[in-house]
């Protein structure tokens, strides 16, 4: 499995992660040869070779033309979607916005539909997002994790006015991650920096267990005095052979009688949200012959007080069960199937080298079938036939 870990010590901001990528060996010329978007002005990178602090990093300056307009969620999907990009970076890529509009939505207590993206909705950082996912893709990256994140001290000057880092979106994106604060001043976390790691990675803290094959450097732009203002991206491998993984967690759970399932159903979602790694509902009879749900959340330590938390404010339970265990998960990959509809992503299991389970992205395929006019369980059953012989040719 191939591990992209970001260590935020300095935090990170959309154009580090874009310079980072760059120094861990992403073609900068087949970046750019992607990062198209006709339904957009034109724009340029240089990516500059800087000193952070005794560390050699890459500094990536987007430019683009003086933009007068903010965007809502939709504008930035219609230029993504109106690429020529691959349907994996699409979808990364609109995750990414649409965890940015949740964010913004909730801070200022409006429809989602509604957000008019200020500094996050500029050409620039749509080049930020849009890029750090095509260095995702050129790298063949299979999964993500983060540090601890540095996040800055004092205050920042926004479009809103003068807020405390971090900021109320940022604070947001971060919600259920680990953060910390030090003397350096400065907003060190980016709405865009904090969008793409909260999206992209699925476990925080120490570096997990891998072979390091290569490290880079992404340069923030202001410099401080013996603080290096930059990202280190790490790539390693598991040298675990394709065995199952054995991690600890934590099992949430507690018995509910008198809930709606619409409070559920919120429930779910919100867990979700929070970071949760599995969620789910059983069926049982409690006292009095009362038939009631046990809800079960799956989640990491970091998370668990967070999840806790979201569970005595949205349910009446007043206890939470709280269970120490291991779980145990096979190597994943994502493959790309090139079927006759489109390129479709397949996540596949590995168990000793060998292919044991494969499942198509479900978004993948619905948006490819209802485009297409094809039946959802051809254009899937397409995407693993193709697979099956990618996979056989590595």
């Amino acid at each position: 499995m191939k591990t992209l870990y970001f260590d935020c010590f300095a935090g990170a901001s959309g154009n580090m992660i874009l310079g980072g990528l760059i120094s861990l060996g992403v073609d900068r010329a087949e970046l750019l040869r992607q990062l198209r978007f006709p339904d957009a002005a034109e724009f340029s990178i240089d990516f500059e070779n800087v000193d952070r602090s005794g560390i050699s990093a890459v500094h990536a300056d987007v430019r683009v033309p003086v933009e007068n307009k903010h965007r809502h969620l939709k504008d930035i999907i219609n230029i993504i979607d109106g690429s020529a990009l691959s349907e994996g970076v699409k979808s990364r890529s609109r995750s990414i916005f649409q965890r940015l509009a949740d964010a913004e939505a909730k801070v200022h207590g409006i429809d989602i539909g509604k957000v008019h993206f200020h500094e996050v909705g500029a050409l620039d950082a749509i080049v930020d997002v849009v890029g750090a996912c095509i260095g995702f893709e050129l790298l063949g990256i299979d999964h993500f994790a983060c540090s601890k994140i540095h996040v800055g001290s004092g205050f920042v000057d926004m479009a809103h006015g003068k807020f405390p880092v971090p900021p109320p979106a940022v604070t947001e994106l971060l919600n259920g991650l680990p953060i910390y604060s030090t003397e350096i001043t400065g907003e060190l976390i980016t709405p865009t920096g904090a969008a793409i790691i909260s999206t992209v990675c699925s476990s925080y803290g120490a570096i997990p267990d891998i072979v390091v094959e290569a490290a880079g450097y992404g340069a923030g732009t202001r410099v401080y005095e013996k603080f290096p203002n930059a990202i280190r991206l790490v790539i390693g491998r598991s040298d675990a052979g394709s065995l199952p993984v054995s991690e600890q967690v934590i099992l949430l759970e507690t018995n509910i009688d008198d809930a709606s399932p619409q409070v559920l159903g919120f429930v779910m979602d919100r867990a979700f949200d929070l970071g949760a790694l599995d969620c789910w509902f059983t069926p049982i009879q409690m006292k009095k012959n009362r038939p009631a749900t046990m809800l079960s959340v799956l989640c990491d330590g970091e998370r668990a007080a967070a999840l806790t938390e979201m569970i005595y404010a949205e349910t009446t339970t007043l206890g939470v069960r709280v269970t120490e265990t291991k779980r145990d998960c096979l190597e994943r990959e994502m493959v790309r199937a090139k079927t006759p509809y489109g390129e479709i992503d397949v996540k596949v299991a590995r168990y000793r080298g060998r292919v044991i389970n494969a499942m198509p992205e479900y978004d993948q395929v619905k948006r490819i079938a209802l485009k297409s006019g094809a039946a959802f369980r051809t254009v899937r059953d397409s995407a693993l036939s193709c697979m099956a012989v990618v996979a056989g040719e590595r």
